[in-house]
């Protein structure tokens, strides 16, 4: 009769998600230490431990075996000298099946192994996204956040910990992914990433990408970044915080603006913007410019935020998203038309954005306010754009011009940032010197003024004289 050896360890396929010198195998290390003579006739796993053998039956997939096992009276929670239990097992494996059976018998949906990862954990690291949903809906919350380290010399910097935020009295800015906090005596607007997107990498990806992005920024004009949560749940992004909230509500109060305030406002924006253009090494495209990214300070300046779709240019001059964007993602109102057929674009996808809003300023209302957003991306393809329909002096000194040429069908015809500011300098005072003259103007001059503008010039209307009091 043929007789093999049992070693004192069998091998499973994945080891936790945290165990250091992570090589993607794992062993149980409670078996027999010896090792021990065996015939065909009987099986491995009737040398083994019960407690032991339903690990190795969990890592096997074998539900009909556990289920004996269980009824015997093993215990569901037995965990191995690595603190790991049978639940672990079977969430590296994806075995899903087998996680709802060990749930439904009273495995601890949290247990932690020596290294504090979780079942949840595990799931997340091997992309077992079905056991990910499985486990949420019994009550599992992850513990440790996509982005932790193992060394506690690698914590990042800018790491605040999550204990000294303070929410009691936190309320919703803007979008509902920030929130205000007090942190350090000061309040701050914070930016959180929700535990149930962990299994989304592409919006993890962003959430880094962005983290990236925010500590290399630093302009009067653009948010400034304070710190982030990185290595707890929920991630956060930590910001100042800047109490007159944005532009987009704003305007929605205010309507139509001044043209002086309307260019004081775009020199703002323009400011920030060619700062993230000109930014060296890497030039920063926003891709999400829009009234609800930009925020006001109580001195009533205006600054560029959420970089959460921004690209940076490393090598090539152009991006190009990874799929096509949806109305899901940003507001179709103020996108170029290349980012929506999905094709390479650059930095002149922000002037496109900014022509709008610099528009909207003037107006008082959105792009296309008339149509449905989803319309709105297809007439600026087949280059329609947004009606004019103020009147005229609200485009003091060429304004409109340079509207018309930010969102140029051609993104190479649109203007820097460099040149837009140049222009808007040139308008800014204009306006300014117009507005001097009519404080230092006695009333009598200026009644003159506009009484001459009326009065005719042509010998053949001076019948029109009579009409002039």
């Amino acid at each position: 009769m043929e007789t093999k050896k049992l070693h004192s360890r069998f091998s499973l396929g994945r080891q936790s998600s945290l165990a250091p010198d992570h090589d993607g195998s794992a062993t149980v290390n409670s078996l027999v230490t010896d090792s021990v003579t065996v015939t065909d006739s009987v099986t491995v796993t009737d040398l083994v431990d019960p407690t032991v053998r339903l690990m190795y039956l969990a890592n096997e997939g074998d539900l009909e075996g556990i289920t004996e096992l269980l009824d015997d009276g093993s215990d569901v929670n037995f965990r191995d000298t690595d603190g790991r239990s049978a639940l672990h097992v079977a969430a590296c494996q994806g075995r899903t099946d087998v996680v709802e059976l060990l749930l439904q018998r009273g495995a601890e949906v949290d247990v932690q192994d020596r290294w504090c990862s979780t079942p949840l954990a595990d799931a997340l690291y091997y992309k077992n996204h079905d056991v990910v949903k499985l486990l949420e809906q019994h009550g599992a919350k992850l513990k440790v956040a996509p982005m932790h380290v193992q060394n506690s010399r690698e914590v990042p910097e800018y790491e605040i910990d999550s204990s000294e935020l303070d929410f009691t009295n936190s309320v919703c800015i803007t979008k509902g992914t920030f929130r205000s906090a007090i942190w350090r005596g000061i309040q701050v607007a914070v930016k959180t990433l929700e535990e149930d997107v962990f299994t989304d990498d592409d919006k993890v990806k962003a959430f880094h990408d962005e983290l990236t992005l925010l500590q290399k920024v630093r302009h009067p004009n653009v948010v400034q970044f304070l710190g982030a949560v990185t290595q707890s749940t929920p991630m956060m992004i930590v910001t100042e915080y800047l109490p007159q909230g944005d532009l987009c509500a704003y305007l929605k109060r205010k309507g139509a603006l001044k043209p002086i305030i309307a260019v004081k406002f775009a020199l703002d924006i323009a400011r920030g913007m060619n700062y993230l253009h000109e930014h060296k090494p890497e030039a920063i495209i926003h891709r999400d410019l829009e009234p609800s990214n930009i925020l006001r300070d109580d001195s009533g300046h205006l600054k560029v935020a959420d970089f959460g779709v921004s690209k940076s240019l490393k090598i090539t001059k152009t991006v190009k998203e990874d799929k096509p964007v949806t109305c899901q993602d940003t507001s179709w109102r103020y996108v170029a038309p290349e980012v929506y057929r999905n094709e390479e674009y650059d930095t002149k996808v922000d002037a496109f954005s900014f022509a709008l809003i610099l528009q909207e300023m003037i107006e008082g209302c959105p792009p296309f306010y008339r149509k449905p957003e989803s319309e709105v991306p297809k007439a600026y393809v087949e280059n329609e754009r947004p009606p004019f329909r103020a009147l005229p002096k609200l485009y003091p000194y060429g304004l409109k011009d340079l509207i018309e040429e930010c969102w140029d069908g051609e993104p190479y015809r649109r203007p820097t940032f460099r040149q837009i500011i140049e222009r808007l300098d040139k308008i800014s005072n204009h306006l300014a010197q117009k507005r001097c003259w009519k404080a230092l103007t006695p009333p009598c001059i200026r009644n003159l003024e506009t009484l001459f503008k009326g009065y005719p010039t042509s010998p053949g209307s001076r019948s029109a004289r009579s009409t002039v009091r």
